[in-house]
C-alpha cells in the first residue's frame, strides 16, 4: 500500500502547470455553478456547471447520451482527448465529472490532486479570469459503463443479501439521521437517517487540510482497518445527490484498487423519499427507533 493503484489518474498542480495549452489536454473546472470559475481559473480551462451543465433540464438525472456528447462537443472535447478535472470543496463536483464521463467510456481521464483550493495556494500559478475560447468537436459516446452506476434495487439486492460493502459519504449528523441537508440545499428527502448496514465514512476523512487525498497507507487503514469495509465485497458508495459519493468511489476504485464500485446516484434523496423502504438511525453509534426524537 505504498503507492495507489492507479496513480496515472491522480495528477499534481505542477503536471497541470507543465501541460498548459498542450494539444489534446483539456481542462475542466466543475461547481455548483461558476461563480468561482469567473473570479479566476487555471488557463484555458473550461468551467461545467453541475446544476444546469451535467444535469437533466426535465429529469432528476445526469445527462442522457446524446445531451453529453453534445455538451463535449460543444466545449471542444474529443475521445482521443485527456481530460483533466478540477474544482473546489476538495473536488466534490470534479469527482463527479470524472465519473460520469468514465460512465460514458471516456478513455483518459485524470483528476487534479487538491483541486482549486491547492492551485490558489501554491505560487507560480498562473490564474486568469478572461473566458476561455474553444473550437467545437466531434463526438459520439460509443457505449456506456453501466459497472459504475448503481440504482435503487441494486441497492435493495445488496441490502437483502448482504452482498456488497456500503458507504455514505455525508457527514456524520446526515448519517445518523441529525440532519436531512446541509442548510440552505434544496435537495433533500422526507426522512433522515441512512441505507441499512452502510458504513459511515465521511468524505472529508479522505483528504488532507490542504484538500489533497491522503496516502495509500491511510486511505487502506481509513477504510479498511478503521471503518471494516471488505475489499473482497463490491461497493456501492452514496451521498445525497451524488457528488460527494464520487469522491469515496474514486478513492476506492483508482487510489486503493477495489474493482467493483458504484455510485448509486440517486443517493439519499431519492433513498429516504420512498415509501416502505427500512431506514437506519443513530446516535453516538447507537440505533434509536423514534426519527422523531433525532429531528
Amino acid at each position: 500500500m505504498s503507492i495507489y493503484a492507479q496513480p496515472e489518474v491522480l495528477v499534481e498542480t505542477q503536471w497541470v502547470k507543465d501541460h498548459l495549452n498542450h494539444r489534446g489536454i483539456k481542462i475542466i473546472e466543475v461547481g455548483l455553478n461558476t461563480h468561482a470559475h469567473e473570479a479566476g481559473h487555471i488557463p484555458g480551462s473550461i468551467p461545467m456547471n453541475w446544476h444546469t451543465d451535467l444535469q437533466d433540464p426535465v429529469r432528476r438525472d445526469f445527462l442522457g447520451r446524446d445531451g453529453f456528447a453534445r455538451l463535449v462537443a460543444g466545449v471542444g472535447i474529443s475521445p482521443t482527448d485527456t481530460v483533466v478535472f478540477y474544482g473546489d470543496q476538495s473536488n466534490w463536483f470534479a469527482a463527479y465529472g470524472f465519473w460520469l464521463f468514465k460512465y460514458f467510456g471516456h478513455r483518459d481521464v485524470r483528476l487534479m490532486n487538491g483541486g482549486r483550493l491547492k492551485w490558489f495556494n501554491e505560487e507560480d500559478r498562473p490564474i486568469v479570469v478572461k473566458e476561455t475560447h474553444v473550437k467545437p468537436a466531434v463526438y459520439e459516446v460509443d457505449g456506456v459503463d453501466p459497472s459504475i452506476l448503481a440504482n435503487i434495487n441494486d441497492v435493495l439486492e445488496a441490502c437483502e443479501k448482504g452482498s456488497h460493502n456500503l458507504v455514505d459519504a455525508r457527514v456524520a449528523d446526515e448519517y445518523s439521521g441529525r440532519l436531512i441537508a446541509p442548510p440552505g440545499l434544496n435537495e433533500t428527502a422526507m426522512r433522515g437517517g441512512h441505507i441499512p448496514g452502510a458504513i459511515s465514512v465521511t468524505w472529508n476523512l479522505m483528504v488532507r487540510a490542504d484538500g489533497t487525498f491522503k496516502s495509500a497507507a491511510e486511505l487502506h487503514a481509513l477504510m479498511i482497518e478503521e471503518k471494516g469495509l471488505d475489499p473482497l465485497k463490491p461497493v456501492i458508495t452514496y451521498c445525497r445527490i451524488g457528488e460527494r459519493a464520487c469522491m469515496t468511489w474514486f478513492v476506492l476504485r483508482y487510489l486503493l484498487g477495489i474493482e467493483k464500485v458504484a455510485n448509486y446516484y440517486g443517493g439519499w434523496v431519492e433513498y429516504g423519499n420512498m415509501i416502505g423502504l427500512p431506514v437506519e438511525l443513530s446516535a453516538n453509534g447507537c440505533k434509536i427507533e423514534d426519527a422523531s426524537a433525532m429531528l
